[in-house]
């Protein structure tokens, strides 16, 4: 039933996310950006607002008083001109460059490294008049009015509050000069200002995870889009299932080859198996011949068995040489004496001794 009716209960693979954000299809919150510039907007002007606007001050002081007359020439109004605009560059560029900054940690927070050039060329479907009307009255579009007048109470109950608690010195400022009121407005204003983003940028953090869950539920797949995935990027099931069995049966092969001229295996019991073989006649090490975990292990222990070759514990061994060593390959200097040990024990089972073993060499 679930299939006929389409329902989406499967996570999103890897593939249909990448898919999605190749497509921009991405979670992101428009209003977290927006609320964080504004924010640290604020932020900076509290903190530096008064040194820049004694900058601002005296340099306009300054050039009130040596501005030139009416019948300056054109050239000292341009150098007068530059210089105000240098003046107001270098205390604006650090609240620029702040903003900047903001605006690029939101983005990268959000959606990551994402570059999507396509985006870029016209596409006529956005301007559709029919497409607009549709997107005007849709469900999603009546979620974000409502989202937008809830912002706009909130706005309303922060900065009420905020004034409020300075009932008393509104009521006050009858007796502070211009310059005194002034001051006292942009603060009141900045602070209450920085209450209503620092309230808006949770609003905007809440809405956030929600666009993520909301990206999580569409990204979701139908047991057949799943299915035309698979084929999509693995191929027809039936011919995958024909590549593992060829695979298996090669491996199998191979192994009832190799595993035979093997002197002894090491084992971590039955999940990792290690074949060697030791040539005497040859100046090298011990080389693996095979290599196997799981079932692999046990068909290399089997064909073992059937050949009489000794199968030897050692845990440790059998781990480090599975990793380290491929097939084909001798082992490291470092595992000289563990597999030593090991060959000296393989050959007093087969009732060899130091002057047997010394002799085959000679004679060798």
């Amino acid at each position: 039933m679930a299939e006929q009716t389409g329902e989406k209960k499967y996570e999103a693979t890897l593939h249909r996310r990448q898919q999605a954000r190749k497509q921009g299809q991405v979670a992101r919150s428009q209003d977290l950006v927006a609320v964080a510039l504004l924010f640290a907007g604020v932020s900076a002007l509290l903190l530096v607002g008064d040194q820049a606007g004694g900058q601002l001050t005296w340099y306009a002081n300054l050039t009130l008083r040596d501005s030139p007359s009416l019948d300056a020439e054109m050239t000292d109004v341009k150098n007068l001109l530059l210089r105000m605009g240098l003046v107001i560059a270098w205390i604006v560029a650090p609240l620029l460059a702040l903003l900047l900054l903001v605006a690029g940690v939101m983005h990268l927070m959000q959606v990551g490294w994402l570059i999507l050039p396509e985006k870029l060329n016209p596409d006529f479907r956005r301007i559709n008049p029919a497409q607009g009307v549709k997107r005007l009255f849709s469900s999603q579009n009546l979620v974000r009015v409502v989202m937008g007048l809830a912002k706009m109470g909130v706005v309303m109950l922060v900065a009420f509050l905020a004034l409020w608690q300075e009932r008393e010195k509104l009521i006050s400022v009858i007796d502070m000069s211009v310059s005194q009121i002034a001051r006292y407005v942009l603060q009141v204003t900045l602070w209450t200002s920085l209450k209503i983003a620092a309230v808006l940028l949770l609003l905007a953090f809440f809405d956030f995870m929600f666009q993520r869950w909301k990206l999580e539920q569409d990204l979701r797949m139908t047991e057949q889009e799943l299915r035309d995935e698979i084929k999509q990027t693995q191929g027809d099931p039936r011919l995958v299932q024909l590549r593992r069995m060829v695979h298996r049966q090669m491996v199998a092969n191979r192994l009832a080859t190799s595993v035979p001229t093997a002197n002894f295996v090491v084992s971590n019991p039955t999940e990792i198996a290690v074949a060697l073989k030791y040539d005497i006649s040859k100046a090298g090490a011990p080389q693996v011949v095979a290599k196997g975990a799981g079932v692999l292990a046990q068909r290399i222990r089997r064909l073992a068995l059937e050949n009489n070759i000794p199968i030897v514990e050692r845990k440790e061994l059998a781990r480090a040489l599975y990793a380290e060593v491929e097939e084909g390959q001798e082992i490291p200097d470092k595992y000289y004496g563990a597999v030593g040990e090991v060959l000296k024990y393989v050959y007093e089972l087969q009732g060899e001794t130091a002057d047997s073993l010394r002799r085959k060499r000679q004679a060798a």
